[in-house]
């Protein structure tokens, strides 16, 4: 009796260790990629993207002058036609931090025909 008591007590600890780990080994493979490089996020830089491979859990930094841009994080149609649609996240520090999600990930500037100008990036995280 007194045994099985300490088996049912060790469970919850061997649980949170397996859960710590879990989660330890998905950051630990996940990338972090700075956007747009030295340069920033900035005008033209839609085509950072090219021959790079995204993974969900990766993590996107965003450095730029929040007096000048934003990042907004859209759908495919709002990037599409550089719109904002209702409930996109909008964020704004200069340096952002933005985890990718599996799927499609898409972000634009939402200052004046700045995402017209090619400050948008879209990419495929799998």
């Amino acid at each position: 009796m007194a045994m099985a008591r300490g088996i049912a007590a060790a469970i919850p600890t061997a649980t949170a260790l397996l859960l710590w780990v879990v989660l330890h080994l998905r950051t630990a493979h996940a990338a972090t990629y700075t956007v747009g490089d030295s340069s920033g996020w900035t005008f033209n830089v839609e085509s950072w993207t090219d021959g790079k491979s995204f993974r969900a859990g990766d993590v996107l930094v965003f450095n730029y002058d929040p007096k000048d841009h934003n990042v907004v994080a859209v759908d495919q149609y709002s990037y599409d036609t550089c719109t904002v649609g209702e409930g996109a996240k909008v964020y704004e520090s200069g340096n952002d931090s933005i985890e990718l999600v599996k799927g499609e990930n898409c972000f634009i500037c939402s200052f004046l025909s700045h995402c017209d100008s090619g400050m948008k990036i879209h990419m495929i995280a799998h």
